[in-house]
């Protein structure tokens, strides 16, 4: 007895035709639906075993308890515990005795690049160079120091800061009056202004000498009991070098009658109590490497 042939049986389209074209409504493969089939449940109990339904405040918290801020945390905590040592040592570490490649010294410098990156680059600068030259802003690269530029004299102004507010009776302190305000007259200032361009090797060029002659006699009597009467500077009242190439708030006649007129006087914060005694010590150790460090 001879089979009975198998009738094909033709695969309906699904009803769209594009140019001519038709589409086969075959049915999808029985592996294919089954993982789809996993992956609704598998859906329906991530939404409810970590945080994903958004709410008024908040969002469901998932009965796992997990988070991705407790996941940084935790991270956070491993690292301080693997850093406590390093931690507590530098903390009451003496500056002045750090090894260098140490794995004491190592950690300060590490620490103290994130440190300044964080709180210190918005005012001095990614690369500690100032941001631009003129603006205020120390340069902490070369070797012209206000306070002092050994390790110690560093971690004091980081600790106490200079005209800050938070510790008075600690802080860094001078102030530079506004010689405009009735002090000199403008012919005054413009003298005293144009002698001091005379000190320095970047300025010297653009003073008038008639003029300098005349502001000697004015720098010493107004100018020389902080700038020192050859106008190097006083490091222990924060009194700047005018006989260098370095100008704090700017080196153009303009800049310095602005200066003369109106005293300027920059604020830096007192990072005591805003950072840990570490934190301060490894900034202070990463500021003193960077090349300017005496």
């Amino acid at each position: 007895m001879s089979k009975k042939p198998v009738e094909k049986k033709e695969v309906e389209t699904t009803g769209h035709e594009w140019d001519g074209i038709e589409e086969f409504n075959n049915p999808l493969p029985r592996w294919w639906v089954w993982v789809f089939y996993v992956t609704i449940v598998w859906g329906i109990w991530y939404s409810i075993a970590y945080p994903a339904w958004p709410m008024i405040k908040g969002a469901t918290a998932g009965y796992l308890g997990w988070s991705t801020r407790g996941e940084v945390a935790q991270e956070i905590q491993r690292f301080k515990d693997m850093n406590g040592a390093l931690e507590t040592e530098l903390a009451s570490a003496d500056l002045t005795a750090l090894e260098r490649g140490s794995d004491l010294h190592n950690y300060a410098i590490q620490s103290g690049r994130a440190t300044f990156a964080t709180f210190c680059s918005q005012c001095h600068g990614a690369g500690a160079n100032g941001i631009t030259e003129g603006s205020g802003y120390p340069n902490l690269l070369d070797n012209d120091w206000l306070w002092g530029g050994s390790i110690e004299d560093i971690q004091t102004t980081v600790t106490h800061g200079i005209r800050s507010s938070d510790f008075e009776d600690d802080t860094r302190f001078s102030e530079m009056p506004a010689f405009g305000d009735d002090y000199l007259s403008d012919e005054e200032i413009g003298q005293v202004v144009n002698y001091v361009m005379s000190l320095s090797p970047v300025t010297k060029a653009d003073a008038d000498a008639g003029m300098a002659d005349a502001g000697a006699v004015v720098f010493a009597d107004n100018c020389s009991s902080c700038h020192a009467e050859d106008g190097t500077g006083d490091r222990s009242q924060g009194a700047p070098n005018l006989a260098d190439a370095i100008w704090l708030y700017g080196s153009t006649k303009d800049e310095i009658i602005q200066t003369v007129s109106v005293g300027p006087k920059g604020v830096m914060p007192a990072w005591k109590g805003k950072l840990t005694d570490s934190q301060i010590n490894a900034v202070a150790a990463y500021v003193h490497g960077l090349g300017g460090g005496e």
